[in-house]
């Protein structure tokens, strides 16, 4: 059985921390070690973390950023394998252990990816729902369409991450998708795991992500150009990783167009300019969607989805109105 490593880098998270410390301490799995590092925490979770004393190990440094302190982690590990655990997250009793199992079947295996679970804490009480992972199971097409997990979902063999350098520390967000896309560059080998064991909680504004999301959308359409540019390298880029990028980038368009409509419009160009006979799907692209869009363009179709949208509400309110009357 192999020794696995769980590693917490933490930044003032004192209302999370001992919770999270607490799920890695209770993993069933035997053979196994904890180890914090904090990343020059403000508030008191480096009195917490001392709390636990010989349980595990625990590093102070200034403060140099969540993939600083990773590839801290990264070098202070005893482990094969690598579990990496965000300080406001946690993992369910058996994660590490459902997740080695995952090893009978897949010996080559570097990456070990399964669904992770959403906790959202935003209206006082807790939401929690799984994001599955749909098949077909190609990571590349994964990665394109954001569905490989965030990181606590994931076993990390350690040395496919050494191999292809660590953690990138100028990353600004999208981090475990840009070591994503480097250890698939590398030819490294990624499994899927049937269970769910790693809880993200959402519950602040001002992480990475919720932060700047304008600036997420940018990180994230880079790795799908590079992902893209990639397979087309090394001859892989098949007509469905084509279209499931260009699906990626239409998402991506819709979103963006509410805020800069100049770069959703790139978005589509770039979209026609690999696969004109490209539709977008699904639930979200009814069928009058993709007709406008077909033959009219996207900004038509965009325009008519918000009109739509508007007068949904418009007759919502009014009925709630006269309900009240």
């Amino acid at each position: 059985m192999p020794f696995i490593s769980i590693l917490i880098p933490c930044f003032n998270a004192e209302r999370w921390i001992k919770g999270t410390i607490n799920s890695a301490l209770a993993q069933d799995y035997p053979h196994k070690e904890v180890i914090v590092v904090d990343d020059g925490s403000t508030d008191n979770s480096w009195e917490l973390i001392q709390g636990y004393g010989p349980r595990i190990r625990a590093e102070r440094t200034s403060n140099k950023g969540a993939c600083s302190a990773r590839n801290y982690l990264l070098q202070l590990s005893k482990g094969e394998w690598l579990q990496y655990l965000d300080a406001d997250d946690y993992l369910l009793h058996g994660k590490v252990s459902s997740q080695v199992h995952g090893l009978e079947n897949a010996p080559d295996a570097d990456i070990l990816y399964g669904p992770g679970i959403i906790e959202e804490h935003w209206t006082g009480e807790v939401n929690r729902y799984t994001l599955p992972i749909p098949e077909p199971r190609d990571p590349w097409i994964l990665l394109a369409r954001w569905r490989l997990p965030q990181t606590g979902a994931v076993l990390w063999k350690k040395k496919a991450i050494e191999d292809v350098g660590g953690w990138k520390t100028d990353q600004p967000c999208c981090q475990e998708h840009e070591l994503y896309l480097h250890l698939l560059k590398a030819g490294k080998q990624f499994h899927y795991t049937t269970e769910p064991g790693a809880v993200y909680r959402k519950w602040s504004d001002d992480s990475v992500c919720e932060r700047n999301k304008m600036e997420t959308y940018c990180q994230r359409l880079k790795i799908t150009d590079a992902t893209e540019q990639h397979l087309a390298e090394i001859n892989e880029l098949s007509v469905a990783r084509q279209d499931e990028i260009n699906q990626a980038r239409f998402e991506c368009a819709r979103i963006i167009w509410t805020v800069d409509r100049a770069w959703a419009r790139s978005l589509i160009r770039q979209v026609r300019a690999t696969r004109a006979p490209f539709v977008p799907q699904g639930r979200g692209v009814p069928a009058l969607y993709r007709f406008i869009y077909s033959v009219f363009g996207f900004s038509m179709a965009e325009t008519v989805a918000k009109l739509k949208r508007m007068l949904v509400s418009f007759f919502s309110t009014a009925s709630l109105k006269s309900k009240n009357i």
